[in-house]
């Protein structure tokens, strides 16, 4: 019997189908028995930048039942931006038509944000315009790539001061992706996918056509360029614009 054999169950009048996991891979506690797992999401902290502001996310969950206190449990509440840390955007985020039509995140789809990655160093120094997008050769074919860039050399998402000289999408890099590639998810190592001086115009190419997702704030501290499983999940916020997610790589 193989790792993943099927075997039918009777229960009742109906047939059940179990998928029976070898030990070993059920002890990895991953189906691909020997995958190794690198979380690319970055904790949150009340110390973690947010854009536009010296200050960071500061104080944001506190206790609204406390043991200390007396009671049965300790329970917290949260408050968090639908933009904070690692987070995907929803084609409502910078298009008011989409945003009344309920593009928000419970739209985005799964099998994009699922699936085999590619990870890319952009050369250190520029944003990526046209011409450095030309200059990675991405092929034909791959769907979702997360971009490494200067962002993660300056270990810009571990300070609280928010650096608008980030390195980011131009408009003109934004479009030939779209125009030269099959990319549905893109994945940047700091708040914004696009250059701060491109910020809207940017989002705009990328969220238009409602097929491409845009995964920001990820943690690519010692992730190697090559080839993954890209696994991230954000919540299913109805009405969100954007929403916080867990982001995992498997190889």
């Amino acid at each position: 019997m193989n790792n993943n054999t099927l075997l039918p169950l009777h229960y009742g009048c109906g047939l059940l189908t179990l998928s029976i996991l070898s030990a070993a891979a059920a002890a990895a506690g991953y189906g691909a028995g020997n995958a190794k797992i690198f979380d690319i999401t970055h904790k949150i902290t009340s110390q973690l930048p947010t854009f536009n502001s010296t200050n960071g996310l500061g104080h944001f969950i506190w206790l609204v039942s406390s043991i200390r206190n007396g009671s049965l449990d300790n329970a917290s509440e949260f408050k968090l931006g639908t933009h904070t840390g690692t987070h995907v955007d929803a084609p409502g985020h910078f298009f008011q038509k989409y945003y009344e039509e309920g593009f928000d995140v419970t739209t985005l789809s799964l099998q994009t944000l699922n699936g085999p990655a590619l990870v890319v160093e952009v050369p250190r120094n520029q944003n990526l315009t046209a011409e450095v997008m030309k200059s990675l050769n991405i092929p034909r074919g791959v769907h979702r790539v997360l971009f490494k860039t200067l962002n993660t050399d300056r270990r810009l998402m571990h300070k609280t001061e928010f650096a608008s000289d980030y390195t980011g999408f131009r408009k003109e890099g934004a479009q030939w992706l779209v125009d030269n590639t099959d990319i549905k998810l893109v994945g940047v190592d700091y708040l914004s996918v696009a250059a701060y001086v491109d910020l809207a115009p940017t989002h705009r190419v990328f969220l238009r056509s409602r097929e491409i997702v845009l995964v920001e704030g990820l943690n690519l501290d010692g992730i190697e360029p090559g080839k993954y499983t890209v696994h991230c999940l954000p919540l299913r916020m109805v009405g969100a614009d954007g929403c916080p997610a867990r982001c995992i790589l498997t190889a």
